[in-house]
């Protein structure tokens, strides 16, 4: 079972992690160059319909498999052993990224103007550093921190 679920959350994070990198690096520097926000809002509502159920399956598998790993959910944040560092690392790169995409869809997008647009490729840029961070950290499941 515990292969299944983690097809399912690589799946996810490959939709998830693969959608910000085409933002990142194609969508967002064309949109700031010709200060065209509506090609990058169409690219963000279309994302958003695979995209978030992408992150959902990554939250759901991803404790999933560490309650699998960790079945005492206070072990998660000891940090005495790797495997409690690196659910706690992702469970910290999943608030960050909640934070940041809150902070952009409560305050940024409202006001996104050609004016703001490069204020909003913050926003942009941190989830996609995130979401990377989060592929990096799961490796590590595999080949452990030393």
């Amino acid at each position: 079972m515990f292969n299944y679920i983690l097809i399912m959350h690589l799946l996810g994070s490959t939709v998830w992690t693969g959608g910000h990198l085409i933002l990142v690096s194609v969508i967002l520097p064309k949109a700031v160059l010709t200060a065209d926000i509506d090609t990058l809002l169409q690219f963000e509502q279309q994302f958003e319909k695979v995209g978030m159920p992408a992150l959902g399956i990554q939250i759901v598998t991803g404790l999933w498999m560490a309650y699998q790993l960790l079945p005492n959910v206070k072990s998660w944040f000891a940090f005495d052993n790797d495997l409690s560092i690196l659910i706690s690392l992702k469970l910290l790169l999943l608030l960050l990224t909640i934070m940041v995409a809150l902070h952009a869809r409560f305050y940024r997008i409202p006001k996104l103007s050609v004016h703001t647009l490069k204020a909003f490729s913050v926003n942009i840029i941190l989830v996609t550093l995130f979401s990377v961070s989060f592929v990096v950290v799961g490796t590590l499941f595999r080949t452990g921190l030393s």
